[in-house]
């Protein structure tokens, strides 16, 4: 494939990108710009496999709006993208387009480089074949479970983000860390007053680290399992969120670090056992596929919206089950989603920031996918941000956030006032009987 058919000579997408420039001209995104006239938001993507597509299209639309990025976070195929992103370049830079020309010239059935047992069952899996079949070409992958806990190694993956991260000059962590903060001195705010914020740059990929029940964000913990993490392959960090269950083998550890300030940092996340000897990291979606509280500050008003774009549908109507792989796809759907629309449900806010990507008539795990469907996939994206830039008002959406910072304030007050006279009860309980026989006379 060609990059022109995804965006020059797609007619669909340069209709949509026209009526978009219309409709939106002049409008404010965000209080944080920069003088070449980009207006500059988070961005957190969920994970679904081949449906990491539409998220090319979603950003490119964005780009294309003259929207950049400041953190950027994800898990599964939204840490991939996030990962790319982030080494595109400097963050005033566009970076879909290159991610498109990677996207266009990436055969992605590669991915799928287990044994010819494995190759045959995924086939038999994504072409919706009888449970019969499913049955017999199952009973030949058994020992690539038992063995290896997965149908695919992910090397193929892994050396394909690795060669991809090192054309951009980045083959540590310590290396992107630095571009990621290129750029950060041209960031004002609309006033004209400079922009400065320990977390501009900042990158969050979520995996589940299974071994003690973590949910890890990579890099922010990666000292807890690399003794040096500017030295560590980012391809690292993505491979683990991306090692979807049963799909890819886990992804394993091996000699952690060891002291008192990496028990102290285990104790922080809730682990009290002894650090392991090794650790077995999986698709980070089995607990939060969504992480959309990444860059959450409920304290404050923020002076740049999160976007996040989900994909699939809302939760808007039921799951229709009538065959056992609908049951195992609603229970798999539910462990992941469970804890990211809870936070959505508390924090009713972000109900104003993401936008659900109708992605439901795509398989997820089909990585022979045509041609066609991948154009389909991106034109999804595209269709997607088209309409939530629309709809988007950052000025009554700060309005909202202001009520809310209020609230909590307020409430934080009265809970610390509470705080304040137990104590003094419980410290002079002589005043207190004073008082009761006050109210008794």
């Amino acid at each position: 494939m060609k990059v022109e058919q995804f965006t020059t000579n797609n007619g669909l997408v340069q209709a949509e990108l026209a009526e978009l420039r219309e409709r939106v001209k002049g409008k404010t995104f965000s209080d944080v710009v920069d003088d070449e006239g980009h207006q500059y938001v988070d961005l957190v993507m969920e994970g679904g496999g081949m449906l990491g597509i539409a998220l090319v299209g979603y950003v490119y639309v964005l780009e294309q709006m003259g929207i950049r990025f400041l953190q950027l976070g994800g898990t599964s195929a939204g840490s991939i993208n996030a990962m790319l992103m982030a080494a595109a370049g400097p963050k005033n830079k566009e970076a879909s387009k290159w991610i498109l020309e990677i996207l266009a010239n990436k055969n992605f059935e590669e991915f799928v480089d287990g044994d010819s047992d494995a190759k045959d069952f995924v086939k038999a899996i994504t072409a919706d074949s009888s449970i019969k079949k499913l049955l017999w070409k199952g009973a030949q992958v058994i020992d690539n479970m038992r063995d290896d806990f997965g149908l695919n190694p992910g090397q193929n993956f892994h050396d394909w983000l690795s060669a991809l991260l090192k054309e951009r000059g980045v083959d540590t962590w310590g290396k992107l860390k630095q571009l990621r903060l290129q750029g950060n001195e041209n960031l004002k705010l609309r006033d004209g007053s400079a922009y400065t914020s320990d977390t501009v740059g900042r990158l969050a990929l979520v995996a589940a680290d299974i071994t003690t029940q973590t949910k890890v964000n990579f890099p922010a913990m990666a000292d807890m399992y690399w003794a040096d993490p500017d030295q560590v392959n980012p391809a690292d960090f993505v491979r683990a969120s991306m090692s979807i269950p049963f799909f890819f083998h886990p992804f394993r550890l091996r000699d952690l670090p060891y002291g008192p300030n990496e028990l102290k940092k285990w104790r922080e996340v809730g682990y009290t056992g002894n650090i392991p000897d090794e650790v077995f990291f999986i698709d980070g979606g089995i607990n939060s596929n969504f992480p959309i509280d990444l860059f959450h500050d409920n304290n404050k008003v923020p002076e740049a919206p999160t976007f996040g774009v989900k994909l699939g549908a809302d939760r808007d109507k039921p799951k229709i089950i009538s065959k056992f792989p609908n049951l195992v796809g609603a229970i798999f759907d539910s462990a992941r989603q469970v804890h990211d629309f809870d936070f959505i449900t508390k924090n009713p806010d972000y109900r104003h920031l993401v936008h659900c990507l109708d992605t439901d008539h795509f398989d997820w795990l089909d990585f022979s996918m045509p041609d066609e469907e991948k154009l389909r996939l991106f034109e999804t994206g595209v269709r997607g941000a088209a309409n939530f830039l629309i709809k988007f008002d950052w000025e009554k959406y700060k309005e909202l956030r202001s009520t809310m910072v209020t609230v909590k304030h307020k409430s934080d007050d009265m809970v610390a006032n509470a705080a304040v006279q137990k104590l003094i009860n419980e410290v002079r309980p002589d005043k207190q009987d004073a008082a009761i026989g006050e109210q008794d006379i």
